[in-house]
């Protein structure tokens, strides 16, 4: 099962930009992560919609922080990527009748949903500031 990276993606994109302090071309990005440039604009989207980034137009465009680092949480970039899945393990539904299977699935949800709310408290903990100085670190 394939796993989403945007998230990770889209915050390194945004540590790079600000420690950078200039603008970057959806081409400079899509090269930087090995994807296609329009993949970038579809990721980005969200972050220039909710004011985290913005984009200038010509040759020299791109995009280019809006807000400082420590004005945005790990929280903020998940949403702006209309929440990605936290965790990749599905229920089955194969037999609605079956006990252990409802069993099986009350089990998954509950501890899912314990998991999640321990990831976003934790992301809404975690501003980009913290990840870049984290960075400088290492």
């Amino acid at each position: 099962m394939s796993q989403d990276a945007r998230l990770s993606r889209v915050l390194h994109v945004l540590i790079h930009l600000s420690l950078r302090n200039r603008t970057m071309s959806s081409a400079e990005i899509a090269k930087m992560l090995s994807i296609n440039p329009v993949v970038v604009r579809r990721m980005m989207a969200g972050l220039r919609d909710r004011g985290y980034l913005q984009t200038t137009r010509g040759s020299s465009g791109g995009w280019y922080m809006a807000l400082e680092l420590d004005e945005i949480t790990v929280n903020d970039v998940y949403e702006a990527l209309n929440e990605p899945n936290l965790l990749i393990t599905g229920l089955a539904h194969d037999h609605p009748t079956c006990p252990v299977e409802a069993s099986v699935n009350d089990m998954l949800n509950n501890v899912n949903a314990e998991a999640e709310l321990l990831v976003l408290r934790r992301y809404r903990a975690t501003t980009l500031a913290d990840l870049a100085q984290d960075a400088m670190k290492k």
